[in-house]
């Protein structure tokens, strides 16, 4: 039904843009910081493409109704409006009242779809923490480098890291500005030069030889943290997962009849299924925690909220009251596996590699490489197990019977 000046008038923000449409294409955008673009839906050349005719008030319904119909006149003709000046309407001064909130969201939306939900809400959340507080209400076209960097400036005080990934994002929704024609440079460019230098390091993590130290420390430290806790440490020692792939594990991911956990793409960072091996001592791990979550979805559920995973941060605290704070970390357990791997059972970098669910670094082995050295995998993952439990055994005779009880399930 077409539109009236009532039901343009009376359209209200809301969370997300929605779209009010009146005919042959023509349709009122309304954003969530309340600014009404009238917006043309065509098709030329076999592509579909919109056409920002104006912002309602200022360009009537009936003005806009005036200006769709000579566009469509052009488009009939095979003339794209796109890269032609808007029809009385001063581009300079509807870009101008376009925030950076509106172009921000809309590239948001434009490539949700593309994301996972977790990464699509990371990045809003990043943005409405970061930069929306300065910068949510500014036209795009007075946005200029040093506002960029002022912004920038205050993450850098106290995650440095972060700052790159913001002005990632910042320069991606300028990009996008760019290419529909509402802005018409990126002001982030070249501010890496006014940043400070950041170095990543690597996550903590201990030594090849000073695994039997390590563990000996967790088994005389059980008395400090949760039996769950300790059973999620071994585990992670046995298969090496990143940490979160660890605590938001299911009971659905392991088959015990075949020994195998498989983690499913959405789960995994490289966005593919996951297959780990699990040994014997594995297994008897995840039995223990079986008799021990009560039927939980979770394999290592939240303890004081059940339904939910174990917290990431655990793994973490339960290492620092072993005192091990800044020496090893959840991550490090990764770094330390590929060390026994190689350096102690002599296994290839490649079926180590695999095991860590790592893609080839280069583009054509990315394309042609699709061994999964599952059966070396395999044997390789118990033997590991079999080395790790032999460590377990103390070389004093005096505490045989201490570790003994520590050996069962390892």
């Amino acid at each position: 039904m077409p539109l009236n000046d009532l039901k343009c008038r009376s359209a209200k923000q809301k969370a997300k843009a929605y779209k009010i449409y009146d005919s042959e294409g023509l349709y009122l955008d309304v954003r969530p910081s309340g600014t009404k673009f009238w917006r043309l839906k065509y098709r030329i050349k076999g592509n579909d493409k919109s056409y920002t005719i104006g912002i309602y008030p200022s360009v009537s319904l009936s003005q806009a109704r005036l200006i769709r119909s000579e566009l469509r006149l052009g488009i009939k003709k095979g003339i794209d409006p796109a890269p032609e000046k808007n029809n009385g309407v001063k581009t300079e001064n509807l870009i101008a009242e376009l925030s950076f909130e509106d172009l921000a969201k809309e590239w948001h939306e434009k490539n949700f779809a593309n994301w996972s939900p977790r990464h699509a809400k990371t990045i809003m959340y990043r943005l409405e923490k970061y930069i929306f507080p300065d910068l949510q209400h500014s036209p795009v076209t007075s946005i200029k480098p040093v506002s960029m960097l002022n912004c920038l400036r205050k993450i850098e005080v106290t995650a440095p890291e972060m700052t790159r990934r913001v002005k990632q994002y910042c320069s991606k929704i300028f990009q996008y500005g760019i290419a529909t024609d509402q802005v018409s440079n990126d002001p982030t460019y070249g501010l890496d030069a006014a940043l400070k230098k950041y170095r990543k390091g690597h996550f903590a993590s201990i030594e090849v030889d000073e695994l039997p130290a390590f563990l000996e420390r967790l088994y005389n430290s059980q008395h400090k943290f949760s039996r769950q806790t300790f059973l999620a440490i071994r585990l992670m020692l046995l298969t090496f997962v990143r940490t979160r792939e660890l605590v938001e594990a299911k009971w659905q991911e392991i088959d015990f009849d075949k020994t195998q956990w498989v983690i499913p793409a959405e789960r995994m960072k490289m966005k593919r299924d996951h297959v780990i091996p699990l040994s014997i001592q594995a297994i008897k791990i995840l039995e223990e925690q079986k008799l021990n979550s009560s039927g939980r979805e979770f394999i290592f559920p939240s303890l004081p909220y059940p339904r939910k995973p174990m917290s990431k941060g655990t793994i973490l605290m339960a290492l620092r009251r072993m005192g091990y704070e800044r020496r090893m970390t959840g991550h490090g357990f990764r770094s330390l596996a590929l060390g026994v791997l190689k350096e102690r059972l002599g296994y290839s970098h490649e079926v180590a590699d695999r095991q860590l669910a790592h893609a080839p670094k280069s583009s054509v082995d990315r394309a042609y490489d699709r061994a999964q050295f599952l059966p070396q995998r395999i044997g390789m993952m118990q033997k590991y197990a079999d080395y790790i439990e032999k460590l377990c055994w103390p070389t004093s005779q005096k505490s045989r019977v201490l570790t003994n009880n520590f050996k069962e399930g390892f």
